[in-house]
């Protein structure tokens, strides 16, 4: 039998009833002697032993009356045989309403008030049997819980130490390999670079030969005497070379294109003309069997794209309102337009298509490169490889050593709630509790969590530390502080939030219980042979 059950029983033992005043407790029952005068407990008078519960107030403290209701700062004490002693202010003596489970504090008010005492000690007793039973197997759970806890710290240790020894190969394996990747990408990159170079001095040869074939076919259609010279009158045939925006190019605007001169013969006219009039140029026909070659570089960035070309007689309105149009943009973007290959074709050229053509992609690399690119990746994956397993491992390193030197109790008992989370659902929210790790709140219909606090310390008073965790700076609430959250750890056979409540705005209390909690019941005490106790 617990040592609490047993001082609950010691009133049913009890074979003399010491005698005394009423209201009087067994304990004060020596200062009030029959026999001699009555001094108040205050020491604030002494009076005759008969003025006691003669329902006068002599005492100011209320003694001479502990029966009574005379004085208003006096106590009654209810015996409550088979069931808890309590005291009641005397003002509730005999007003009518049974205080006392024994109904000893209405002797005189004409209430009959029946006696519940033993009924409220057997529930009492019932009561106390339930909660000793889950100590007793709260404290078997959490034994177990510390033995397992030492177990698992050995074990951690153990694979700590591995992983510490272990670290040092993996780092020297991760350099090797990073010196083995970056002589491999050495002879890679310059295989690459040079494939490329290669490449793009096809491309530019071979759009300086469709500039070329441009500037050819504008020639011969300038030329109309095929004296094999443009002079100033034949490039006069073409207004949309305007300089000045009056919509004619004068003989002095055609000379200053021509560099001064009165005419210029092929040669000249692609060093010195072309450049020049090359984006406002229209041609008079579009050539049947002209291929279709992408934009070509130019090499002044100001310049606009010009327009598909199309019979100036057909065209002349609309080819002043897209050159305009084209020239703002220009101004928006300085990047070469030349090399922009989803640009707009040049003025002889026909419609491109929307894809890269064939002779924009890069050819595959030859032999001897992918096979210096084959050599560098496989280096290279080995190399992320290991470099990935260095970083589990230290992530693994760093979490062990967190885990081994937590505080998780006076003997680990609390360890096991380390990598856990408690639900409780309420008729609005799901509180959520990972010990040693947040709470959160989250809308039972659907919503984003709130922090209700991170880990920050044990909270229980100096003599009962671990009895309450505080978790600390969570969502902030609207004009008000960073929610927190208490969590009050109870004993109990199984690991379960049983409450959630706000007492303060954004504080809110948990109530956990755990058999970690459990303290070491009292020794039971041996049953008689002759009967069995309760």
């Amino acid at each position: 039998m617990l040592l609490p059950l047993l001082l609950l029983l010691l009133p049913l033992c009890w074979a003399v009833e010491v005698k005394r005043p009423r209201g009087v407790s067994l304990t004060n029952h020596h200062f009030y002697d029959e026999s001699k005068p009555f001094t108040c407990l205050d020491g604030s008078a002494t009076i005759p032993f008969d003025q006691v519960n003669d329902d006068y107030c002599d005492c100011k403290d209320g003694s001479d009356e502990p029966g009574t209701a005379a004085c208003p700062n006096g106590n009654f004490h209810c015996t409550n045989t088979g069931y808890k002693p309590l005291y009641i202010f005397s003002n509730r003596v005999n007003d009518g309403i049974c205080d006392c489970c024994d109904g000893t504090d209405e002797y005189n008010s004409g209430i009959v008030c029946e006696n519940t005492c033993k009924e409220k000690g057997r529930q009492e007793r019932e009561s106390l049997q339930q909660m000793a039973e889950v100590t007793r197997e709260g404290f078997r759970l959490k034994k177990i819980l510390i033995e397992d806890w030492k177990k698992a710290r050995e074990e951690k240790q153990k694979k700590l130490t591995e992983l510490q020894a272990g670290r040092k190969s993996l780092e020297d394996q991760v350099e090797a390999l990073r010196t083995l990747k970056e002589e491999a990408e050495k002879p890679e990159k310059e295989a690459k670079e040079q494939h490329r170079r290669l490449w793009e001095e096809q491309q530019a040869a071979a759009k300086a030969q469709r500039e070329w074939e441009l500037a050819a076919d504008a020639f011969r259609e300038l030329d109309d005497d095929m004296d094999g010279v443009v002079s100033v009158a034949e490039l006069q045939s073409h207004p949309e070379l305007d300089t000045d925006g009056d919509g004619t190019l004068s003989e002095g605007e055609a000379q200053a294109l021509l560099s001064g001169d009165a005419q210029t013969d092929p040669s000249s006219f692609y060093d010195r003309v072309w450049a020049a009039i090359r984006d406002k140029y229209r041609s008079e026909a579009l050539p049947a069997d002209l291929p279709a070659p992408p934009a070509p570089e130019v090499t002044e960035p100001k310049e606009e794209l010009p327009s598909v070309p199309t019979h100036p007689t057909e065209e002349e309105e609309e080819e002043e309102e897209e050159t305009e149009e084209e020239e703002e943009d220009e101004e928006q973007d300085s990047e070469v337009l030349g090399e922009q290959p989803e640009a707009a074709p040049s003025p002889l050229e026909p419609p491109q298509p929307a894809s890269p053509s064939e002779e924009d992609k890069m050819p595959p690399y030859d032999e001897q490169t992918q096979a210096f690119i084959d050599a560098a990746q496989e280096v290279r994956s080995k190399f992320e490889e290991a470099e990935r397993s260095l970083k589990d491992m230290e992530e693994s390193i760093r979490n062990l050593e967190q885990e081994i030197s937590f505080d998780f109790g006076p003997q680990g008992e609390f360890a096991y709630l380390y990598s856990q989370c408690y639900e409780l659902t309420t008729n609005e929210y799901i509180y959520r509790l990972c010990p040693f790790k947040l709470v959160s709140q989250k809308p039972k219909l659907g919503g984003s969590p709130t922090n209700l606090g991170t880990w920050g310390s044990w909270a229980g008073p100096e003599h009962d530390r671990f009895s309450a965790m505080k978790y600390e700076q969570g969502t902030g609430c609207w004009q008000g502080p960073n929610r927190s959250t208490t969590v009050r750890l109870l004993c109990g056979k199984e690991t379960v939030v049983t409450s959630t409540t706000e007492p303060s705005r954004c504080e809110y209390l948990m109530e956990l219980t755990t058999p970690a909690a459990c303290p070491e019941p009292p020794p039971e005490v041996p049953a008689d042979s002759d009967h069995d106790e309760l």
